[in-house]
């Protein structure tokens, strides 16, 4: 009896959430940056060190993902390396006889 691994699945209203948060949190952080009350360099670096911390968020989150996608893949593979074990072994079976 094989058993399938749960999948977990992510629903259309949690997907929605995450992008109105996200977007929200950036679009709040850019009107701060633009109505602080500096010179057009310091907004600037501010606008600048915003972008390459969500770039670098969106690279880490892919990197988390694609290293979870491995280690899920090679334990599928662990596991049907050890059904075909199982499978081909057979305990009554007696060697050199």
């Amino acid at each position: 009896m094989k058993t399938k691994p749960i999948q977990p699945t992510m629903t259309a209203a949690y997907y929605a959430q995450c992008v109105i948060s996200f977007g929200l949190a950036l679009t709040s952080v850019a009107v701060g940056i633009a109505y602080l009350p500096v010179s057009p360099w310091v907004r600037a670096f501010l606008a600048v060190g915003v972008m390459y911390t969500v770039t670098t968020a969106f690279a880490l989150a892919k990197c988390v993902r694609d290293r979870q996608e491995l280690d899920s893949m090679s334990n599928r593979v662990d596991q049907a390396r050890l059904e075909k074990l199982l499978s081909e072994h057979d305990p009554y079976k007696v060697d050199g006889v």
